[in-house]
């Protein structure tokens, strides 16, 4: 998987948020197999101090995918992404412009915007979007390479809401990466976006509120790999009638 000219092996993007303890995530980061991890601007100052967060995640040697997180606005998303350069020394940003307080949609207008300022300015911009196709020819003419459609609401384990969207973004966008962010709840769940095509998954609370976390990062990382197995071996289209897997020619014939 190549993203912004970088070669990924992992196909799993894993959060940092939620986790009982730091010892358990750096658990999951291990087991998961994850080559690239999210982190909010807000779990660590620039200085280092406080939990020593930032110590662990560099012991991880991973990827790191700063996030805008909690952002309502352009401008509040733009000046956290400045930060997070700063303090990360990345240009990778997961941009997110939340427009509403109870299912955490995207606020498409303030993200395009947003993702055109950060673009201009040599951010390389992971925009959390709807799987408006609309809304993804805007994001990708703003500079994204990159594009990550929700599955269902963040945090909500939904798993995938609309099959169909994703299916035509896929169709629609054959050479620009697609991430299923947020909504993914159960192995299962990655699987079949892997299946509809999608490049990777990116989820947190399915693994951080888990009963045993390090157990399902793993899970999450064989049913992705399961998932991609199986759309490039390009499956069998579903049928309305029953059809024999064995040949009736040349069965005998009883009277």
């Amino acid at each position: 998987m190549q993203l912004y000219g970088e070669e990924i092996g992992s196909r799993l993007l894993l959060g940092t948020a939620q986790y009982p303890s730091p010892q358990i995530l750096a658990e999951a980061v291990k087991t998961s197999g994850t080559e690239i991890i999210t982190v909010s601007l807000r779990r660590e100052g620039a200085d280092g101090a406080g939990t020593g967060f930032w110590q662990l995640i560099k012991e991880l040697g991973v990827k790191i995918l700063p996030n805008t997180a909690g952002c309502h606005t352009a401008k509040e998303a733009v000046t956290t992404a400045q930060m997070a350069r700063e303090v990360f020394g990345t240009n990778w940003i997961k941009l997110e412009v939340i427009g509403h307080s109870d299912n955490l949609q995207p606020d498409v207008f303030g993200l395009v915007e947003a993702a055109r300022i950060l673009s201009d300015e040599g951010f390389q911009v992971f925009p959390y979007t709807t799987d408006d196709l609309v809304v993804g020819e805007k994001l990708l003419e703003a500079g994204c390479e990159v594009l990550m459609p929700w599955g269902a609401p963040i945090g909500s384990g939904q798993g995938l809401r609309n099959p169909d969207a994703l299916r035509a973004m896929r169709a629609h966008f054959p050479n620009v990466p697609l991430i299923v962010d947020a909504g993914i709840g159960r192995p299962s769940d990655a699987c079949m976006a892997m299946e509809l095509g999608m490049d990777a998954v990116l989820l947190n609370t399915a693994v951080a509120k888990a009963g045993d976390p390090a157990v399902m990062g793993a899970a999450m990382a064989q049913a992705i790999e399961a998932g991609r197995q199986g759309y490039a071996a390009q499956m069998m289209e579903r049928r309305d009638m029953a059809v024999p897997s064995t040949p009736i020619l040349g069965m005998a014939v009883f009277d």
